[in-house]
């Protein structure tokens, strides 16, 4: 199937490794030129490097922290240096500290929506204007399955990533006519850092091992198995694509069947 989506740009938040890395990858697959960034330059220098190996399209890495709204300008600012246009954005963030309500301080709850809701909106105010010039573009923001099932012990998470869903419901409505969708895709169970922080510290709690803690978390998940970043990135490439032009203000988990809710 032809995606359409060659010599598209796209931006990919937080891509150095894990589910940013496995969309920017499955991107480039499809000859997207793409921005990289994220906090840590080394890792991200690797990135760069493999899916240069991997592929023939351009790519510009930039060191950057999401959750400061000056780095989100150099980002963007960059990127139409380089590629003259943006017509995708996938925001992606990593997750706040894990916890319980009266855990957390003010300055804690500051940082969670800085992290993982104002870092989505700010980037988006950003790209619009270009993507309105050019009547098409495609943002699709990566939450989490807690959006739809909150998660016991993230609350900070839970409240953050929630504001997305209805963030990325109005924009659909407002941009559609001008070819400019939004979605979100929830990952659930997925092999990357973040599971295997929250693994150490149900292993921590429990006195459990790590090993007993995935089995339990297997079988938890009705298709029995933690989830590959691919599986989760080969649905962000659709979504950016030409073959997904009706689809619009979905919220759309990868979970194997975890979350029991039928919405």
């Amino acid at each position: 199937m032809d995606l359409g989506l060659r010599n598209k740009v796209a931006i990919v938040c937080a891509s150095s490794r894990g589910l940013g890395k496995a969309v920017a990858l499955g991107l480039a697959e499809e000859g997207v030129n793409l921005t990289i960034c994220a906090r840590g330059d080394e890792e991200l220098q690797r990135t760069d490097e493999e899916i240069r190996s991997k592929s023939n399209v351009q790519v510009l890495a930039i060191q950057g922290d999401v959750a400061k709204p000056a780095d989100i300008r150099k980002i963007v600012t960059e990127t139409l240096n380089k590629f003259l246009t943006i017509h995708i954005l996938v925001n992606n963030a990593g997750g706040p500290p894990l916890g319980n309500f009266m855990d957390f301080t003010p300055d804690d709850w500051q940082k969670a929506l800085e992290l993982n809701l104002l870092s989505t909106i700010n980037f988006i105010r950003e790209v619009i204007p270009v993507m309105r010039k050019q009547n098409w573009g495609r943002v699709i923001n990566i939450t989490s399955v807690a959006v739809k099932q909150p998660i016991e012990g993230l609350i900070l998470s839970n409240t953050a990533r929630a504001g997305i869903v209805g963030l990325t419901k109005t924009l659909s409505n407002e941009f559609a006519r001008e070819n400019i969708l939004f979605n979100n895709v929830c990952p659930g169970r997925i092999l990357t850092d973040r599971i295997l922080e929250l693994a150490r510290a149900r292993a921590d709690k429990t006195g459990m091992s790590i090993e007993d803690v995935f089995t339990s978390m297997e079988n938890d998940i009705p298709i029995g198995r933690i989830g590959k970043p691919r599986e989760l990135a080969d649905l962000v490439v659709f979504l950016a694509s030409e073959r997904a032009s009706y689809i619009t203000g979905t919220t759309i988990q990868v979970d194997g069947g975890i979350v029991k809710g039928i919405i």
